[in-house]
């Protein structure tokens, strides 16, 4: 899902011209537009993916879409954060862009898959939103000190994800 925003087109236009599909719509225009076609998209046999925390923030705190779509599709939520070991960052961005510095190293972060049932009432739903940010907010902690680990700690880490 795109934001409408003006600076959002840029980003459309980028992920259109990688052969990527784009629907439109944020937390604030036009969201429940733009899970409509995502839930089709994901019925044409398409993925789909989310920032997660929106066009305007708060950094790092989820919105409701995925869950939301998750129900509608019936297909899960897939979480992950990268980290960066070395990394510019836009320090001017309501978010903090990291842009990775040459030949730097990157992790990779998965949770397990969040599911959401079809029949999943509006507080079911809330307390689905509850664990997605909770699950993102430590594999954001452990993705963003993963280089400053010792390797009984990435191991420890690793045991815990891999379960």
């Amino acid at each position: 899902m795109n934001t409408t925003n003006f600076d959002g087109q840029w980003t459309r236009r980028v992920i259109e011209r990688l052969g990527y599909g784009t629907a439109q719509g944020s937390s604030t225009r036009g969201g429940l537009r733009g899970l409509a076609v995502m839930a089709r998209r994901l019925e044409e046999g398409f993925d789909s993916g989310f920032t997660i925390d929106g066009p305007r923030g708060p950094r790092y705190v989820a919105k409701p879409g995925p869950v939301m779509l998750a129900r509608r599709s019936g297909r899960p939520v897939l979480l992950f954060h990268i980290g960066l070991e070395h990394a510019w960052t836009l320090k001017k961005s309501w978010d903090l862009m990291q842009i990775p510095k040459p030949y730097t190293r990157a992790v990779l972060i998965f949770a397990p898959e969040l599911e959401v049932p079809k029949n999943t009432d509006h507080e079911g739903l809330e307390k689905k939103h509850q664990e997605m940010q909770k699950t993102l907010e430590r594999l954001r902690d452990v993705a963003e000190s993963w280089f400053s680990l010792t390797e009984e700690e990435r191991e420890r880490a690793r045991k815990e994800w891999n379960n």
